[in-house]
Parts: C-alpha cells; structure tokens; sequence
C-alpha cells in the first residue's frame, strides 16, 4: 500500500474501500477488541476490510453513513454488509490528503432528504483541482441519479496537503466548513484568503449577513467565520448546546501542538504565528486536552471527536456530556470532562487484526460510541 499524509505526518493510505454509510442497530459482530477499556466497556466489530475511512455521520433515522477517501458512500446493513449510496470515484481527485473528507445531514432531512458532501475535484479541461461542497439526496439507502448540486466551490489547490473537508450543521441551521491552510501558512491569517478557516454559510450555500467579517470582506471571502488554523481535519457539534469543538492537526517541532479549539465567531486561533497556548491576548488559546505534538508517543495527528449527548444515555453519568477523542497515530481515545476539563485515557490499542489507525468518533442515538479507522469500524457498548 502507498503512504500517505496528515499534515505531513506519516499515516497508512486511505485505501478505495469507503464507507459512508452504516446503519447501526444491532449489526455488531461478537468479536471482542484487545482494546484496554474502563471496566464493564466492550468494543465489538461492526465491519472489517474497510479500507480508506475518513468521516461519518448518523443519519436522523438512525443509518450511520461512513466516507472514504476514494468517493465511495456507503450503507452498513445488519450482518456488516455494505450497500453503495452513492460512487463518485471517477471525479475525486485523491493523491496525498485530497478525496472524500466529509459528510453532513440536512436539519430537514426527513422532508428533503438531503445529503452533503465534500471532496476534491479532479483537475480536468473546465479547471484545476479544487475543493467543493455539494448536496445530494437520498432516496432510500440509494442517491437519486443526477441529483449532484453544487453548493459551495473552493479556490485552485495549490498543493495536495491540508484540506481539513469536515462538515458540521451548527444549532443555528448553517453549514460549517474546516478548510485547511493548504500547507501554504501565511493565508490562515489573511481575511483575503479562505486557508485556514471555519467557513459559514446557508445550505444553499448563499453566505449569511451575520458572518462576523461580512462587512469588510468581499465575495467568497464572506464566508470566513474563524481563522488562523493549520489542517482542522473533524470538528463536533454538541447536542442540545451547540458548543462547536474543532480538532487541528499540528505541524512537527519543539512548539508544535494538536489543538482542540472551541469554534467562536470570529476567532483567531494563531496559526502560523503560535501552535498551542499564546501569550498573545489576540490569540484564541486551544482548550484542555490539546497536547504536544511528537512522533515518539504516538501523539502527532489529532483526528475525529465527539459529545456523548445521545438520546438514551448508555454510559455511566460521569461521561454525559464530555468530549471523546481521538489520534490516528496514537491508537487511543481519550475524555475531555465537561464540568472540570480534566483529560483522561478512556481507552488505547484498535479493534484486533481489522486495521490500523483512528480517524473519527461518533455517538449513535442508543447511547453507543463508534469509532472509524483504517479498515474498520467498531462500537464501544456499556454492559457493567
């Protein structure tokens, strides 16, 4: 298998097999994980041989819909099966960081059914390599033919590394887009640029007048609703609150930091003048659990996060409301608390002998967490 990057930090190929689609009652296989967790936790194997996973998301009606790299979407059906949503292969472009990154559920779903997407466009005769958001729409476990509408497209790319590509709707109805700084630094500063940014706009991808520099940016640039970050490969977007967190992949060096932000209107996150705490009163400063990037602990590539705001709370209530994250090079999860901030390992090793790696973390309505990696997915039960 090729190599390739996050930010520049080596990780295992996102292969072709992606799956954007899983629905998650009872599919669970009885394979127990070597996994160290807390007492009375189990993880089980949901699918193995899924190569290439980068995002995923729960669909309103209780599907989880995982990407991969390669434009593939898919359903996981009982007994792990997978049924395609949709195939854009032939479009994404994926060398390096590019390809599918992330994916979205309208708030109206159940009325429109519609879906969003965001992934690299192959460079073609009409124009160069870009990144783009568009919406499809679901007709069953099936994306209707034709129904590709493009909603949001992004500048040239003037390399293949740091496209963040997560896609969150905030409480208040807008999409929100991580776009990385495309490994060009500079631009995460400028409000002339879109690198580097948390872009806000409406689902149709018209650009909302109460985007915090609307008034002093012109056109696209409209959209920019906090800057200053490096790769922000996954954000979340807490249940009920709407507190937004934003997970940015850290370079490497003696100041190098994997953040966890708190997504804020008009925020400055620092980068490429700080990584990590700033001095600076300018500077919006990460938040407890963000920590020193370095390639000997296995702590260089910040990934996917989640809130434990389910439905049915499954978990102890110590966990109700805490952040769990995530490290594709360290192979654990840890625990954010929400009353004190106080970060610890929730749990470490993978899913025996179905992948490597962990690139995002959800929470299913029946109170499960699941996690998405290189060639698997597995699900995290409380049974104590």
């Amino acid at each position: 298998m090729k190599s390739t990057t996050f930010g520049r930090v080596p990780l295992i190929a996102l292969g072709a097999g992606l799956l954007i689609a899983a629905v998650l009652l009872t599919l669970s296989k009885p394979a127990q994980s070597a996994g160290n967790l807390p007492p009375g936790f189990t993880e089980t194997k949901v699918v193995g041989n899924l190569q290439g996973g980068t995002d995923m998301a729960f669909a309103p009606d209780g599907r989880l819909f995982v990407a991969n790299q390669q434009g593939l979407v898919r359903v996981v059906k009982p007994g792990g099966n997978l049924t395609t949503f949709i195939n854009l292969s032939a479009k994404v472009a994926t060398s390096i960081e590019r390809g599918l990154m992330g994916i979205a559920f309208d708030p109206q779903f159940s009325k429109n059914h519609y879906v969003y997407l965001d992934y690299t466009m192959k460079a073609s005769a009409s124009g160069p390599a870009h990144d783009r958001v568009v919406r499809v729409t679901a007709r069953g476990d099936k994306a209707v033919a034709g129904s590709e509408k493009l909603i949001f497209k992004l500048p040239k790319q003037r390399t293949a590394y740091h496209h963040g590509g997560s896609l969150k709707f905030g409480k208040d109805g807008k999409l929100y887009i991580s776009n990385g700084d495309n490994d060009l630094k500079k631009p995460a500063q400028s409000l002339n640029s879109l690198w580097g940014k948390i872009l806000r706009i409406n689902k149709d991808g018209t650009i909302p007048k109460d985007n915090p520099f609307y008034k002093r940016t012109k056109g696209q640039n409209r959209a920019i609703w906090a800057r200053g970050l490096r790769n922000p490969f996954k954000m979340a977007v807490q249940p009920g609150r709407g507190t937004i967190f934003i997970n940015d992949v850290g370079s490497s060096g003696t100041h190098a930091y994997e953040e966890i932000n708190r997504g804020a209107k008009g925020a400055n996150y620092g980068f490429p003048v700080v990584e990590g705490p700033a001095k600076n009163p300018k500077f919006t400063k990460p938040i407890s659990g963000s920590y020193r990037h370095t390639n000997t602990t296995g702590c260089c590539v910040i990934t996917g996060g989640a809130f434990y705001n389910p439905r049915k709370e499954r978990f102890p209530k110590q966990y109700v409301g805490d952040y769990f994250f995530t490290d594709n090079s360290g192979e654990w999860i840890k625990v954010r608390d929400s009353a004190t901030g106080k970060v610890t390992t929730f749990a470490t090793g993978i899913p025996a002998g179905i992948g490597t790696g962990s690139r995002d973390l959800e929470v299913s309505k029946n109170g499960s967490l699941y996690q998405l990696g290189n060639g698997y997915l597995a699900k995290i039960s409380y049974t104590g």
